[in-house]
């Protein structure tokens, strides 16, 4: 993946949160709603102020802080590592996106605009963004563990090849 492909997609989905955000508080007021499934799912404006779940409530401007922080790391990452995996790169672009669109939201309003409420299950309500973020962990998460597995078998493997090169010199 190209850095200009990593940005202008980036730009893209950072765009897409801003947007539902944008039409979510044009249609829907705070604390009001509406039903998309029923007893499933239902869209239902809140003005978040902490960070995930609503965590940290009234620690705006260190959570905004401690976002730009994480936020140019990786922007840092993809603009050193070139040859990084295309896994990896994509699951960084979800998380960075995701942060974008929250972190503009907690700079512009003081608070992130969740809309996104499940009720099949007890569960905060979230946004697009929030879903950016997950995703990324979710495919950085099993990357790594394939990686590490992966790089396991791989070792094991030149382990066994150098206890048959070794036989196979000893024997001669």
């Amino acid at each position: 993946m190209s850095i200009v492909f990593c940005f202008v997609f980036c730009a893209v989905l950072v765009g897409v949160d801003q947007l539902i955000k944008y039409f979510v508080v044009e249609c829907l007021g705070p604390m009001e709603y509406v039903n998309v499934i029923d007893n499933v799912l239902r869209l239902r404006y809140i003005e978040n102020s902490g960070a995930v779940f609503g965590s940290f409530a009234d620690y705006t401007a260190l959570l905004t802080v401690f976002s730009v922080i994480l936020l140019i790391i990786v922007i840092f990452y993809f603009a050193k590592n070139k040859n990084r995996s295309n896994v990896l790169g994509f699951s960084l672009l979800l998380m960075m996106s995701g942060g974008i669109g929250n972190i503009i939201d907690r700079i512009r309003l003081h608070y992130v605009i969740d809309y996104i409420e499940p009720l099949f299950v007890k569960f905060a309500v979230f946004n697009f963004a929030d879903c950016l973020i997950t995703v990324g962990a979710f495919v950085m998460i099993i990357y790594v563990f394939y990686d590490f597995f992966k790089d396991l078998k791989n070792a094991k493997k030149e382990k066994n090849e150098k206890i048959s090169e070794d036989s196979e010199n000893a024997e001669h």
